[in-house]
């Protein structure tokens, strides 16, 4: 294998989070599922902004959210995304280029706008989604620079872009050229719905080993495996042979490799204040792990303290530096 110049590259839904606390209430009002994601149009997105209360607008989407987080690792990372050339977009690539993130991915000039996410956060700390696609749609074959992925050790591919079938497109091109270059894929189920549209194909890319490393949480594990017997769950992900790590929120995590399954505790917090992002920095501190080549037990002690960071402000982005966060927790890389 030839050296690397990334440690992890991301795809993903290039969007824009839009945030509001409220109630249990008002989400039954509108008739949304507590804790999903639910894919909606335009329109519909105009309506629900219209009714939230008071918002904080951060960029977002689930794997440039890792990435920017193993980038405050000190993993070296790039991203492709689509956008389009409007203020949202503008606003999403000046954050992640801030993080010193590689992104170069080309703006639509027409079509959709970029993409944004309602995210309803209870005083429970759940969220609730609602993500209009927009322009993050468009991302395409000819987006998937080949000289980038084959200089990247990772690849980490986010189950949300199996929904628009030309980001399924790029999708299945980097995971082929990852491949061919020896380099290791990862796969983030993204979310439970997600996994009950495209369980058949989601456990085709484990099976044909396209996908070497796997990210769950327990809902999506349950899911992909139609059980509600989390060992059970746990026992097929083995016989997979693949690398699997499972979140389980206050619980910790398990990562299951080979024979060998480990457990790691979730760092205690005083309160959970939005799980928005726990499962993206989770699999950002697990990554900087693997690229940094520690065992897989520090790996899940990274993922836990940066899914604990996340979880105790509003927003999917680390708001402290989580490379002096993870040396004062005896993690440095």
């Amino acid at each position: 294998m030839t050296a690397s110049r990334f440690d992890v590259l991301g795809l993903g839904n290039a969007i824009v989070d839009v945030i509001s606390r409220t109630d249990d209430d008002f989400l039954v009002g509108q008739g949304l599922r507590k804790g999903g994601m639910a894919l909606i149009d335009e329109a519909r997105a105009d309506d629900l902004y219209k009714a939230m209360g008071p918002a904080t607008i951060v960029s977002g989407g689930s794997a440039a959210n890792t990435i920017i987080g193993a980038a405050g690792l000190g993993c070296r990372t790039a991203f492709f995304g689509k956008l389009k050339d409007d203020e949202l977009g503008g606003l999403f690539a000046h954050d992640i280029r801030a993080a010193k993130v590689d992104f170069s991915t080309g703006f639509s000039a027409d079509g959709p706008a970029t993409a944004r996410c309602l995210v309803l956060v209870t005083p429970d700390g759940q969220r609730t989604m609602n993500t209009f696609l927009g322009a993050s749609q468009n991302l395409a074959e000819s987006d998937v620079d080949e000289e980038i992925v084959r200089q990247s050790r990772f690849v980490y591919l986010e189950g949300y872009l199996w929904d628009p079938p030309a980001a399924k497109a790029a999708f299945v091109k980097a995971a082929k050229i990852a491949r061919g270059a020896g380099r290791k894929v990862a796969l983030s189920l993204s979310d439970s719905f997600c996994v009950d549209r495209y369980r058949d194909e989601f456990i085709g890319l484990i099976r044909s080993e396209t996908v070497h490393i796997l990210f769950a949480n327990e809902s999506e594990l349950h899911s992909l495996y139609q059980t509600a017997d989390f060992d059970t769950a746990v026992e097929r992900l083995k016989s997979e042979n693949i690398l699997g790590v499972v979140t389980r929120s206050e619980k910790g995590s398990i990562v299951v490799a080979g024979d060998e399954i480990l457990s790691a505790p979730a760092v205690p917090v005083e309160e959970v204040v939005d799980t928005t992002g726990a499962g993206d920095l989770f699999a950002a501190g697990f990554l900087a792990g693997l690229a940094k080549d520690q065992d897989l037990a520090t790996c899940a002690r990274l993922g836990s303290l940066a899914a604990a960071e996340i979880i105790q402000h509003i927003g999917a982005r680390p708001q402290v530096d989580l490379a002096q966060l993870a040396a004062q927790n005896g993690l440095a890389l």
